[in-house]
């Protein structure tokens, strides 16, 4: 599993500002788990920020993708991560992406990609590719030089003079027509359409329940691929209503900032810049996110009790659920189904008996390497 995720509720310059990514790590989880780690951080002591809030993301990413490069000084093996995200400030919902992982938004009841995925065989990519002296060729898919299938990462020294962290960003105004959110990784966009996403959970009012939906709907149509969703509701009639407490759903539960009204979380661990809690930790563990086991408050027995914060105006959520068993699943559920024919825990293509939680596998692909002949995807 190297897809990781990351949702932040914080407080910048008096400002609510919601911060959600989305993570796809290949050649190992280094650089995911780092962009994780850092990518929030870096953005939200830019001092622009308020002032210039897309400089500063570029600015971000950028930075991000540089510190972890020198961190990486010791490796021998390249590993390298999209990053799909999204950003609210006020009215203001500005995507990021780099990489191939997608940002979809339902708006007046129609799917609309905020993102485009960052392919080798694009005209532009591939023009910038060879203009700064790389070449793109066919290795089962289009990859440059022949290894990477994305044109956009972080990370990947050997390739970093083609493959650039530079984030494409589109802003979108937060109003009445905007319903909601999916973040996710391609896992999920290999087999369903944008458009199929957004019919699938418009009519689905919990939004752990509609990331769920939609792992569940890729993994039954045979994706390959870890699969990462992060979905996040609008409603207009927010109040001043306050943060739920993650713990009590499994993903989390968090009211839109833009529509608080001025209210803060009332959950201390939103502001402490922690993932608010995986699916995958209450529903089995997670290889991936491993902030959270320390950050995330399902630990608190009030809420592995069931009590909420949340009160019935807190409609206005965001939910997230991190595939580490290609449905959403731990394995002791549908997980355990495909254990029984003799598969991995983690990657429902590995039925020959392959396993992707071994390091070289993972290494080589973040997909099934069977699927890819070892190539990086």
């Amino acid at each position: 599993m190297e897809d990781f995720y990351e949702t932040r509720i914080d407080g910048v310059d008096g400002e609510v500002v919601g911060l959600f990514g989305v993570f796809d790590g290949h050649g190992g989880v280094r650089a995911a788990e780092y962009v994780k780690q850092n990518l929030f951080s870096n953005l939200i002591r830019h001092p622009n920020f308020i002032s210039d809030t897309k400089s500063a993301i570029a600015d971000a990413y950028n930075r991000t993708d540089s510190e972890f490069l020198k961190s990486e000084n010791a490796q021998s093996r390249d590993a390298g991560s999209t990053a799909s995200t999204a950003i609210l400030v006020g009215d203001r919902l500005l995507v990021a992406n780099v990489g191939d992982s997608r940002a979809v938004i339902c708006r007046g009841g129609n799917a609309v990609a905020v993102s485009r995925d960052h392919k080798p065989d694009q005209s532009d990519e591939r023009q910038r590719i060879e203009d700064a002296g790389g070449f793109v060729m066919w290795a089962g898919t289009w990859r440059v030089g022949g290894v990477l299938a994305v044109s956009r990462a972080f990370g990947d020294r050997l390739l970093k003079q083609y493959v650039v962290a530079d984030p494409e960003i589109q802003e979108e105004k937060i109003d009445s027509s905007l319903e909601f959110l999916i973040l996710a990784s391609d896992g999920l966009w290999d087999v369903v359409t944008n458009e199929e996403a957004v019919a699938m959970i418009k009519p689905i009012e919990d939004p752990e329940e509609a990331a769920r939906s939609l792992m569940q709907e890729a993994y039954q149509r045979g994706s390959a691929d870890n699969i990462t969703c992060v979905v996040v509701r609008f409603l207009a009639n927010q109040g001043g209503s306050s943060c739920s407490n993650p713990a009590n759903h499994g993903g989390s539960s968090c009211s839109n900032p833009a529509n608080h009204g001025g209210s803060s979380c009332s959950n201390p661990a939103n502001h402490g810049g922690s993932s608010q809690t995986s699916l995958t930790n209450h529903w089995g563990s997670s290889h991936g996110n491993t902030t959270n086991h320390g950050d995330s408050s399902h630990s608190n027995p009030a809420n592995n009790g069931g009590a909420s914060h949340t009160n019935s105006t807190n409609q206005g959520i965001f939910s997230h659920n991190s595939l580490t068993n290609h449905g959403g699943y731990s394995r002791s559920n549908l997980a355990n189904l495909i254990n029984q024919e003799g598969s991995s825990h983690s990657d429902p293509a590995n039925h020959g008996g392959s396993s992707h939680s071994n390091q070289t596998n993972q290494g080589d692909s973040h997909s099934n390497p069977v699927n890819h002949g070892g190539f990086l995807s």
